[in-house]
Formats: structure tokens, sequence, C-alpha cells
């Protein structure tokens, strides 16, 4: 007897439909996260029924979906209560470059599309491959990614490890592995100065990164980065949902960044 596929899927996050955009099952998808923007086309076709944190229980139970997506800890209670509802609900926690290809290949054996999760786990593989080989023999840059700025939050572990394929050196690697948010505060910013980044990339959560407001930042001018105008943007749709796109996008834009550094260095 054939398993029967979920046919009328919830995404609570952004990861999980540009994988099933990805994958040619986007049919499946009734409903997704208000926060979604790639692929640009979900937005126009699906309904939005949830944000991060929150999500509008009554129109997700009237969509009538077979199953439910989500992703970490911070939508536990959404899942409860979905759960309590009836509804069935897998909630992903990935947070390396290994587990990002792992949520993909479960994604697709959920919706019996295992041959076509093969395939582009091979594609995004071979991408961060040669995007590790391109960089491979440059100069290493210490790196200071920001997830947030007040208080200073550091970047979560695929970001960290996404740095190191692009060619360079996370500036906190002893915070990277710390999946909650809290503990990857960086409550001295003096540490920041004494650590002396040569880049720093800012991804607010969907707010507009201001490199002035970071280089105004009281003895910030001594940081190298800062001196030499190393202050860069990469939204966090591209890098900080942990999917398909930090492992093109995100990681394309940081392997520019760094040999951008690189070759002005070696002038």
């Amino acid at each position: 007897m054939k398993p029967v596929l979920p046919e009328r899927i919830v995404c609570l996050t952004e990861e999980t439909t540009e994988t099933l955009y990805l994958l040619g099952e986007e049919h499946r998808i009734v409903g997704i996260s208000g926060f979604t923007v790639r692929p640009a086309r979900a937005r126009k076709e699906k309904p939005k029924v949830s944000a991060f944190t929150s999500a509008k229980i009554d129109k997700i139970l009237a969509l009538e979906p077979d199953l439910v997506l989500g992703f970490s800890d911070l939508q536990a209670d959404i899942a409860a209560e979905l759960i309590r509802a009836g509804l069935p609900v897998h909630v992903f926690n990935h947070r390396s470059v290994a587990e990002i290809l792992g949520m993909i290949r479960t994604v697709g054996a959920l919706v019996g599309a295992e041959a076509k999760a093969d395939s582009l786990i091979a594609d995004l593989s071979a991408g961060v491959e040669a995007v590790r080989q391109a960089n491979a023999d440059l100069p290493k840059p210490r790196v200071l990614f920001e997830e947030w700025d007040e208080p200073l939050i550091t970047g979560i572990g695929w970001v960290s490890e996404l740095i190191g394929i692009a060619g360079g050196e996370e500036c906190f690697p002893e915070l990277a592995g710390k999946s909650l948010a809290k503990d990857r505060i960086v409550a001295d910013r003096d540490e920041v100065i004494r650590r002396q980044p040569d880049i720093i990339i800012g991804s607010w959560c969907g707010k507009r990164f201001r490199p002035e407001q970071v280089a105004e930042r009281p003895g910030w001018q001594t940081i190298p980065a800062v001196a030499n105008h190393c202050l860069y943007e990469i939204k966090s749709c591209d890098i900080l949902q942990p999917g398909p796109a930090a492992l093109t996008d995100g990681l394309r834009q940081l392997a520019m960044l760094i040999r951008s550094w690189a070759e002005k260095k070696q002038k």
C-alpha cells in the first residue's frame, strides 16, 4: 500500500516554502508565513497565515491542512496549539549546513519527492564546494556577523559555517554553536575592538542595517572594518533563513565580500 502523501501543507517559515517550490511541489502549499519573500511568486499565490512567533490559528484550521511545517523552539507554542487542534505538525530544528540539507531531504520524503530532493541536495552541495574551492587560497579576513544590534547578537551556526566556507574567520566562533539568540549576545562591545574584525556584516533580522551607526560606536574607529569602510549588509531573507537561500545567495554574497577584501589587501 502506497503512503498517503500530504496534499494541503502550511509552511510557517520561508525555507520549507522555498524548498517545496524548488522541488516542483508548490501545488501542495495552502498557507505560508507573512515573512516569505522567496520565491517572490509565493506571496502572490499563497495565503499568509503566520508571522514567526505568532500565527492565525483559526485561518490555518480553516485551510484544513494535512501537514504543518514549522521551525525551532520559537514556534513550539504555535505547534502545540495546532497539535491540540488535531493537526499533524513537523517542526524542524536545523542549525548547520548539513542539517539544512537534511531538512531538504526530509521535506522531499514527506511529499514523495525523494529523487528530486536528492538532485537538489547534489546541486546545492556542489555549489557550496565550488565557493569553498574558489576562495580557499585567499587571505582570510576576520568577520563579525551581526544578527541584531541592540543587544549585539552574533551569527547563528550555519552563518558561521558559511563564513568559513567563503574564506573568512568567524570573529566569535565560541558563540556560533549556541542555538538561542540570547546565548549569542556580546555584552561587552569592547571585546569586538579587541578582536579587530576586518569585515562587519549586518543582517538585522528584517530591519535595515545602518553602517553609519556601527561606525559611530565608541572606540570602534580603531577596528579595521570601520577604518577601511568594510561594513556591509546581507538581507536576512538571503542568509538567516536556514534553507536553500543561505546556501546560494547568502553564501555567494559572503564569498564576494571576502574576495573583494582579499583582492584589495593583495594590491
